[in-house]
């Protein structure tokens, strides 16, 4: 494809988590095409290779990783391979995630434990991290991917929204302390007909009332992604993006 200057990622090195499938595989897709070298990471190694093979066949490399990022020593060891592949990252997307729905008063502590974990604890480890051997080096950019979950009454997963809250309040102090070489910025996604979408009531997806009257196609995350990567928006950071149909 012919690439447009502003969104050309030549020679950039991203890593994103739950990379494998979702909105995290639409967007690895979209930075191989647009010239990156991809870190896929997700609990499923198989699924990794499939999408990190998919990324090679356009000439790009890349690199599948099997890691549970809601434990730190995971998260750990997805950065010392990435930066043992590559010796940088450019571009970090946490984008793994997790939203079971549970009646708040009889949810038990280790399901509890592992929503914050996915959400909230393990991106923050990434981020900071990372981030800090950006700040040390050349710079580069973190995009979280939260929920409108963390902006409005969530019944039955109030965990899952509180998590994603800590994650929008974590974008704006990080954008603060690893400025100003580092951009941190959050894309806050509604409804989406992923594969988790398959076990949605229709008729609750109906009561959401969205203004665009329907849900997101996966591939409509990716001009979100792309631009916040961008060098283009180099005056963008400490930003909650919403692509969510106008919900609210």
């Amino acid at each position: 494809m012919t690439r447009d200057p502003l969104f050309d990622f030549t020679g950039k090195v991203a890593l994103i988590t739950g990379g494998s499938r979702g909105l995290g595989y639409e967007m690895a897709n979209a930075f191989a095409t647009r010239g990156a070298d991809l870190i896929i990471a997700s609990r499923k190694l198989d699924n990794c290779e499939r999408v990190a093979g998919e990324v090679r066949s356009l000439g790009r490399r890349a690199l599948a990783v099997s890691a549970h990022v809601g434990k730190w020593p995971e998260c750990d060891a997805l950065i010392e391979a990435a930066y043992a592949e590559f010796g940088r990252v450019d571009i970090l997307i946490n984008n793994a995630g997790m939203s079971p729905a549970y009646r708040s008063h009889e949810m038990p502590e280790n399901l509890f434990d592992s929503v914050v974990n996915l959400n909230f604890k393990g991106p923050f480890r990434l981020a900071t991290q990372i981030g800090h051997r950006m700040s040390c080096g050349e710079g580069g950019c973190i995009i979280n991917v939260s929920s409108t979950g963390a902006l409005m009454a969530l019944p039955q997963a109030v965990t899952y929204g509180a998590a994603k809250a800590a994650l929008n309040a974590m974008t704006v102090s990080l954008s603060r302390e690893y400025a100003p070489k580092v951009r941190v910025n959050t894309i806050s996604a509604g409804p989406f007909l992923t594969d988790i979408a398959k076990s949605w009531d229709p008729e609750a997806l109906k009561r959401m009332a969205l203004p665009l009257g329907r849900a997101g196609n996966p591939p409509e995350i990716v001009t979100a992604a792309l631009m916040l990567a961008s060098p283009a928006s180099s005056f963008t950071t400490g930003a909650l993006l919403r692509v969510d149909g106008g919900q609210r």
